[in-house]
């Protein structure tokens, strides 16, 4: 069994222990269920932003802990006033150490998109994600069918959440190519061996479809990377470590940023 399938299976666990003590009714009553989610599309066409989906990462399956000492409201506010288009945060405890308590202090700062960042398989963690602030769900094509991940998209755009589709490779991306779906992102990371390779964006970047917003994710460092990536078509790049390994994340961005074209 590999890592991701580790992860999935105590994932269901958590569901089910999740559903007997908090129904979806009481997830539909939390104040931030109802409010409208913010545009993933308009923010990272703002000319004003950068494109950087900046990451709130305390831990990883593959490295251990990255940053256990920053402040998750510092942190995103951080990431914002540097010009990101969106933010994500870890919701998983378990393998990243994250919680939906994060989210939903990210939310508390934030007037830009905020993605729930967790391992997505059933409705009702989307449920989840609306009534503790997110604008944008994740799934990762690695772990669901594509009936489940048109199920899961369209119950998310039924709830205004924009959906975020994370592929790997050609075959994830042909078969999954449904109308609910905002943008897809390219993970440079192997999720069952977590070897990185960014040639998995540029190989995939013309078969993605112009209607999707394209966003390049894991294994970025290098301004110039960003730069070669926009030429190769991506809007979108999702940054975390490299920002969260270092003492102060929100100045990491700031430098970051300077260096772009």
């Amino acid at each position: 069994m590999n890592i991701l399938d580790k992860i999935i299976a105590q994932k269901r666990i958590e569901v089910a222990e999740s559903k007997t003590k908090v129904s979806l009714e009481q997830l539909m009553s939390n104040p931030l269920f109802s409010r409208t989610c913010f545009s993933l599309k308009e923010n990272i066409e703002d000319k004003n932003k950068t494109g950087i989906i900046a990451e709130f990462k305390r831990a990883s399956p593959s490295k251990g802990v990255i940053n256990n000492k920053s402040d998750v409201k510092t942190v995103v506010k951080g990431y914002q006033d540097a010009g990101a288009s969106a933010i994500s945060v870890l919701t998983d405890e378990q393998f990243f150490k994250g919680s939906l308590s994060d989210l939903k202090e990210a939310r508390e700062v934030l007037e830009i998109p905020l993605l729930r960042k967790e391992f997505i398989i059933d409705t009702y963690q989307i449920a989840e994600a609306k009534a503790y602030g997110a604008d944008i769900i994740l799934l990762i094509a690695a772990c669901l069918t594509s009936e489940q991940i048109e199920e899961l998209a369209t119950y998310a755009k039924s709830l205004g959440l924009n959906v975020l589709l994370e592929i790997h490779n050609e075959t994830e991306l042909s078969t999954n190519l449904h109308d609910n779906i905002d943008a897809i992102g390219v993970n440079n990371r192997n999720l069952k061996d977590f070897i990185v390779d960014l040639n998995h964006s540029y190989n995939l970047a013309k078969k993605i479809p112009e209607r999707y917003i394209k966003v390049s994710e894991s294994g970025i460092s290098d301004p110039k990377t960003i730069n070669e990536l926009k030429k190769a078509g991506y809007q979108g790049f999702l940054i975390g470590e490299n920002f969260m390994k270092t003492e102060n994340p929100s100045n990491e961005i700031a430098n970051f940023v300077t260096h772009l074209k």
